[in-house]
């Protein structure tokens, strides 16, 4: 693809798009809050904020490329490969932007139709190795938002294949992110993967390491998760572990040991050492994140936490899992409607595939409520959150 084609750098418009971006994600009081010490008094409330949270620098630079490529061609027809972050709120802004979702399931142009004349913006996940393919076939003009964190993971995995090691990528084999990760494999002959989902199926592939199997039933447990021509009893020989870059990064590290230590039980220290290759390849806005709501819990008592973002988002999740995990009553919300009142709450609990209503979350009398928010969620989405709760003990943020 032609340099003119294809660019990963923006097109220099920031001072342009700038004010915009502000004033669809920004809040004032949001800044005022991280000015504040992260804390917040409204009546009776205490807001209490971990100390990272929200955009990302990665996500910062998805949505500002979207608004310069609008901004650069305005008549052109502007298309996006699947969700630009997992924040209903920004891709329905695009939408109302004019930018159109390839493949839709509504009949939407898929890649086959498109011509030069298009351009397509690839998503902060990347997209696998066959899309880009296609777009390249199309001849349209590609801008390409792709994370640095993600670019990361590609090049291990990339490297994984062509020294002959099977890339074990700790994460879902249905998300975005993931599905382009694993296609790097295959660009090496031989290339292989396994996408292990959490500690549970890692120890199921150990096993298998350690005292071999059924390789048929294994296959069948995995089947959306390995590469096409998989053999455990050939590709589980040699490892190298990766992950997707929102994944919890104390699993990611935990099952990385555990395969190391297969691997050592079924070929000996020496050898099994030569066998093994990690990086710790975990977003730092993931870890941050993550290490902030840590600090959050353990600094404070909490009556409730509530944590923001698209319940597709896998790093909005994991910040779910550890207040559950802290015991922390914790709620998943995507936006400030959530909060139906000061007795229901429409929430996503872990592992669900649908909200759930919950009630009497709020309680009566002081309560501190932790806040944070997934790396997709805009600033102005926490701020609707806090004068929604506030709304609902008729106070308003100071």
């Amino acid at each position: 693809m032609g340099e003119a084609r294809y660019t990963n750098k923006g097109f220099g418009l920031k001072q342009v798009i700038g004010g915009q971006v502000v004033r669809d994600y920004a809040s004032p009081l949001v800044d005022r809050l991280r000015a504040e010490g992260f804390v917040l008094v409204a009546g009776d409330l205490t807001f209490r904020l971990a100390q990272e949270f929200g955009f990302c620098y990665g996500v910062d630079r998805a949505i500002e490329y979207a608004y310069e490529t609008r901004e650069k061609f305005p008549d052109k027809n502007l298309f996006i490969t699947g969700e630009i972050i997992h924040n209903p709120r920004v891709n329905a802004r695009l939408v109302e932007m004019g930018i159109r979702f390839l493949d839709a399931e509504d009949g939407g142009t898929s890649c086959a139709q498109l011509s030069a004349q298009d351009v397509v913006l690839l998503p902060a996940f990347g997209v696998p190795v066959a899309t880009m393919a296609r777009l390249r076939e199309a001849g349209c003009i590609v801008v390409d938002t792709t994370c640095g964190s993600v670019l990361n993971v590609w090049k291990n995995v990339e490297r994984y294949a062509k020294e002959g090691f099977t890339a074990l990528i700790h994460g879902k084999w249905d998300h975005e992110e993931t599905r382009a990760t694993s296609s790097r494999a295959l660009l090496h002959p031989g290339g292989q993967y396994l996408i292990v989902r959490d500690m549970d199926e890692a120890l199921v592939a150990a096993a298998y390491v350690e005292r071999g199997g059924n390789a048929a039933a294994f296959c069948v447990r995995f089947e959306n998760a390995i590469a096409p021509g998989f053999d455990p009893d050939v590709h589980l020989l040699r490892l190298g572990c990766a992950n997707q870059t929102t994944m919890l990064s104390g699993e990611s590290l935990a099952i990385a040991e555990r395969m190391r230590q297969a691997l050592s039980a079924r070929f000996g220290p020496e050898e099994g050492a030569a066998r093994f290759r990690a990086f710790d390849t975990i977003c730092s806005a993931t870890q941050e994140r993550q290490d902030a709501l840590h600090a959050l819990i353990d600094g404070h008592t909490l009556d409730l936490l509530l944590v923001l973002g698209g319940y597709n988002s896998s790093n909005t999740t994991h910040l779910l899992e550890i207040g559950l995990a802290k015991g922390v009553p914790t709620y998943h919300i995507s936006d400030a409607a959530c909060l139906s009142s000061a007795e229901a709450i429409r929430h996503q609990p872990l592992g669900a595939s649908a909200e759930t209503i919950s009630r009497g979350w709020l309680g009566e009398g002081p309560r501190v409520i932790g806040m944070t928010a997934g790396a997709s969620t805009p600033n102005a989405e926490l701020e609707r959150v806090i004068r929604r709760v506030a709304s609902l003990r008729g106070v308003e943020p100071a």
